[in-house]
């Protein structure tokens, strides 16, 4: 079965096919760094992480473009003309560059601390000021943008009359023209659907640039036409971002970039949903957003306890990319305890050996085993099932622990069958899916003293010292850590 993703440009869902054989190019809209990410920035850039780690897993070599919006974000619904990164650089006493430079890297951080493959490209808005003009300047020359006061607009009621805008969206333009909001500079455009392109600066705005129309700074979506232009070429395999997107900025990006390439920008357009708190979604209107600094050390109100990013990570693969998220703190305790099961079964697999060659006595467990791996990539084939993924793992951990246990017996199944097993696990729990240990791994000086400690207990078992035997495990396990006595005599330990 090969790779079907499901396109929201045609709402339907299509064989994927690369422009390129063997190549992908895909852009994804990233942070604007005015502020620090919460939990709902996380979800785009973890889905379109394994999104990158499958396609590069399938033979594909993948250009991951991921911009850093630096300049401004100026945006057309509810806030116009208002510069983010200006205002919060005021507010922390920064220079804009320096704010942008703070939270830049606390968001690399981040994407680090959930084990996100960095992108082949990450190009910032500021450095692609002369790229948006040169595109604006085409815009115009094409007769879809106009000037006013130094400003520049794009003309969406020119280009809907011969183009077929909306269509991402699902949006009609004369519905637009009812539910757009009286903003400033309102007065200055042809139709109150048009967007700009550039926007003059008054005297008091820190961020801007020289420009044919005078001093201003971009609008919010010419950034990401011409850095996804400048490196992925006129029209490239996937544009994608979370579906809050979808309009305005993705919908204006299509229109620009078709006026100045002639051509629709992406093949597939793939948008993520999103995580919302009881049932709103995330946001600072809500008072509801919680940073993933917040997230990993437990102190905002509606956090129980601290949450490790590996327990994130699983929280957001454990459901559908299309599908919405309700976030409860409640919610995240139960991905720790199912991240925790798994983790340990993938432990217990990994030490698992046998005899080479050796055949199948259960053919039926055989069988019911190859089935259930064979499907994690016709899963994945499907639009990047990961949860259906994951619920195949969670019905093979019994049956790994079974092994461990002696429930079921060594020659059940044969070493080729065992063999496919450790890869897949291998391969899905970390390679694609990105996922750790939530102790992180086992390393040798650990490792070593914690055999020490075994050693040094299993002595006092021996000479009935009973107190110290207790002691060693009843104080291990108050920092987390369990040490089990298995039937063989053998002593295994592993984080609770």
């Amino acid at each position: 079965m090969s790779l079907k993703v499901y396109n929201s440009y045609t709402r339907e869902k299509e064989q994927f096919s690369s422009i390129t054989p063997g190549h992908v190019g895909m852009y994804v809209c990233g942070p604007t760094v005015s502020g620090e990410s919460h939990l709902g920035h996380a979800r785009p850039y973890i889905t379109f992480d394994f999104v990158y780690r499958f396609l590069t897993h399938k033979g594909y070599k993948v250009r991951y473009v991921r911009n850093i919006t630096d300049a401004g974000h100026f945006e057309e619904e509810g806030r116009e003309a208002e510069d983010k990164v200006s205002k919060k650089a005021l507010l922390e006493k920064l220079e804009p560059m320096e704010l942008v430079q703070k939270y830049t890297n606390l968001f690399h951080w981040a994407m680090l601390q959930f084990n996100c493959v960095e992108p082949s490209i990450e190009p910032t808005a500021t450095g692609h000021i002369v790229e948006q003009i040169s595109m604006i300047q085409q815009i115009i020359a094409e007769g879809y943008g106009y000037e006013v006061n130094g400003s520049v607009y794009f003309d969406v009621k020119k280009y809907a009359a011969t183009h077929d805008y909306g269509k991402l969206s699902g949006r009609i333009i004369d519905d637009l023209l009812e539910t757009t909001r009286e903003l400033d500079g309102q007065e200055e455009k042809r139709d109150k659907a048009d967007f700009a392109l550039w926007k003059s600066a008054a005297p008091e705005h820190i961020m801007r640039w020289k420009s044919p129309w005078g001093e201003g700074y971009p609008g919010w979506h010419i950034e990401c036409s011409a850095m996804a232009t400048k490196y992925l070429g006129a029209e490239f395999d996937i544009h994608g971002g979370g579906m809050d997107l979808q309009f305005p900025h993705h919908e204006s990006e299509i229109a620009q970039s078709t006026i100045c390439n002639h051509h629709t920008p992406a093949k597939y357009w793939i948008h993520n949903n999103m995580i919302t708190v009881n049932g709103r979604k995330m946001g600072k209107s809500y008072n509801n957003q919680i940073k993933l600094t917040e997230m990993f050390t437990g102190t905002h109100p509606l956090l129980t306890q601290p949450f490790h990013p590996m327990t994130i990570r699983f929280f957001i693969l454990q459901s559908h990319y299309r599908s919405p998220i309700d976030f409860s703190s409640e919610a995240l305790q139960a991905s720790e305890k199912a991240l925790k099961r798994l983790w340990e079964a993938y432990d217990v697999l990994q030490k698992l050996e046998l005899p080479e060659g050796q055949q199948a006595a259960d053919t039926e467990l055989d069988a019911k085993i190859i089935e259930l791996v064979q499907q994690f990539e016709e899963f994945m084939d499907d639009d990047f099932s990961t949860a259906k993924v994951l619920a195949n793992m969670f019905e093979l951990a019994p049956i790994i622990n079974s092994m461990r246990d002696k429930h079921v017996g060594p020659d059940a199944i044969s070493s080729t069958t065992l063999n496919l097993l450790k890869n897949a696990f291998k391969t899905y729990l970390e390679d694609v899916f990105g996922l750790q240990s939530l102790s992180g791994a086992h390393d040798d000086k650990l490792d070593g003293v914690m055999q020490l400690l075994i050693e040094i207990r299993k002595g006092a078992k021996t000479k009935k010292d009973y107190a110290t035997s207790d002691k060693i495990r009843n104080e291990l396990a108050s920092i987390g850590i369990a040490i089990k006595d298995e039937k063989d005599g053998n002593v295994s330990w592993s984080n609770l």
